[in-house]
């Protein structure tokens, strides 16, 4: 029976069964080893992204840096971002509405702000049930 080698781990298990491989694959070492592979692939690929830039600039083919301040002949250059608190992102999901529109109040709260009373039991409001037994009146003759 061949043996399954789990390259994370860089180890073979003892057998190549799913539910060994289960068990494997969701230990603490495996998915820690998981993890590790895949940090170090992202840092090698940020190196690389690096490194090439950095080569591209020295080489000319990049002639300014976005990320640099103003110029010295006083036009500012690169990226523009905007100021801390300038207002909320418009809204979506609510068309033909003009973006920062105040939130539309609540049908229960009452125009001065104040909320009514909360009906603690709605059942109430219906009065008694109807005895056991017999229809309320509207269901006696049937539907109309």
């Amino acid at each position: 029976m061949p043996k399954y080698y789990c390259d994370y781990c860089d180890t073979y298990l003892t057998h190549d069964s799913p539910s060994v491989r289960k068990t494997h694959c969701t230990g603490r070492k495996h998915r820690d080893n998981v993890k590790f592979y895949y940090q170090k692939w992202m840092e090698e690929q940020a190196q690389h992204l690096i490194d090439a830039t950095t080569a591209a600039f020295k080489a000319g083919k990049i002639t300014n840096n976005p990320f640099a301040g103003p110029s010295p002949g006083g036009k500012p250059s690169g990226v523009n971002i905007p100021p801390p608190n300038m207002g909320a992102p418009p809204r979506s999901g609510m068309p033909n509405m003009p973006p920062y529109m105040p939130p539309m109040m609540n049908p229960l709260m009452a125009p001065t702000g104040i909320r009514p009373p909360p009906i603690l039991n709605p059942m109430a409001m219906m009065g008694p049930p109807p005895p056991l037994g017999t229809l309320p009146p509207q269901m006696m003759n049937g539907p109309k």
